[in-house]
């Protein structure tokens, strides 16, 4: 009877250590899908994003059209390879000058 009584008990504790430890019935599975949303809606209208350089951790206000630091964190401004300037192609064949 103590044989059963305790591995019931074992049972009781292995179920209750993997519940705790896969975080309580999924609360961060609902979180990572919050803050993936957050980040899709995410404006990246500002210069921190558009400039021709840009700081690697999109600083509020940081965002320069020549290299440098970000006047936030510090950091070394990088080339915006999304960088579209004044919005013509100088490759353009049909481009007249």
């Amino acid at each position: 009877m103590k044989t059963l009584q305790f591995l019931a008990l074992a049972m009781l504790f292995a179920l209750s250590f993997t519940f705790a430890s896969c975080g309580g019935g999924g609360h961060k599975h609902d979180q990572a899908k919050e803050e993936q949303s957050t980040t899709e809606t995410m404006d990246k209208s500002g210069p921190e994003y558009t400039s021709a350089y840009i700081c690697p951790m999109h600083c509020p206000g940081s965002g320069s059209d020549a290299a440098g630091q970000c006047p936030v964190c510090g950091m070394d401004y990088v080339a915006n390879e999304a960088f579209k300037g004044d919005d013509h192609d100088h490759d353009d064949p049909d481009h007249q000058h």
